[in-house]
């Protein structure tokens, strides 16, 4: 079968998208870098009297320090997480956008399927980012990481059950997201996962975790939703 019938098939009876944020929709650190970020984060909980570990500063994932602080330092990840948020706001406003994603949201709403926006970035970062690119309105629900709870990022399938309507087969949603934690992440919540290689070292490891389909382009996506609305 080749790729574009696999995702039409694969599409046909799903009637929303769950969509990671940073890769899809943009590269959030693109303006302001990861490093820095995990940086400042460093001085702001040094200057709000936190105990900041040496071995941390090695440490240049935000997300991957926010989970280190939750293992390693539990009582400060409310401030933390707080400081993160506000951090990723920052970047967000400076953040690349991917243009293909322009192309999946036309065809969601043109096929009559709802986008919903799961992430393990904060929830106040990716609406800051959707209301300065004019998608607010493109986009059903923002689901962000639990503010103070780093547990429930993905792999955690937490933020997948949290998107998903209580009680609705999990066949009629569907993941694309662009890491393995989300292939990991949506097995846990029994949602297939649509890996998006967008770099080219990725595509290998999302097949091995078990992506249902793995795709370079996000444009072959938005044909096949158009696609399998025309045959249900």
């Amino acid at each position: 079968m080749k790729p574009q019938q696999e995702l039409s098939k694969l599409l046909s009876g799903v009637r929303t998208l769950l969509v990671d944020f940073d890769g899809p929709f943009c590269s959030v650190f693109a303006g302001l870098n990861a490093d820095e970020v995990a940086e400042r984060m460093r001085r702001q909980l040094a200057d709000a009297e936190h105990d900041v570990r040496p071995d941390w500063k090695a440490e240049n994932d935000p997300l991957a320090l926010l989970r280190r602080i939750a293992h390693e330092a539990p009582g400060s990840v409310p401030d933390a997480d707080r400081i993160l948020a506000d951090l990723e706001t920052e970047a967000a406003r400076l953040a690349r956008p991917n243009p293909q994603m322009s192309a999946v949201l036309d065809a969601a709403v043109h096929s009559g399927r709802d986008v919903i926006v799961v992430s393990n970035n904060a929830g106040s970062a990716i609406r800051c980012y959707l209301e300065n690119h004019r998608l607010t309105h493109r986009v059903n629900k923002v689901v962000g990481r639990r503010p103070g709870e780093p547990e429930s990022m993905k792999p955690s399938p937490c933020l997948l059950l949290d998107a998903m309507e209580p009680g609705r087969d999990a066949s009629g949603y569907i993941f694309i997201g662009d890491a393995v934690r989300d292939v990991e992440a949506g097995h846990a919540a029994d949602v297939l996962t649509i890996g998006y290689a967008n770099k080219e070292r990725k595509e290998r490891f999302l097949i091995n975790a078990g992506a249902a389909v793995v795709v370079t382009s996000l444009l072959p996506l938005a044909e096949a939703l158009v696609v399998s609305a025309r045959t249900t």
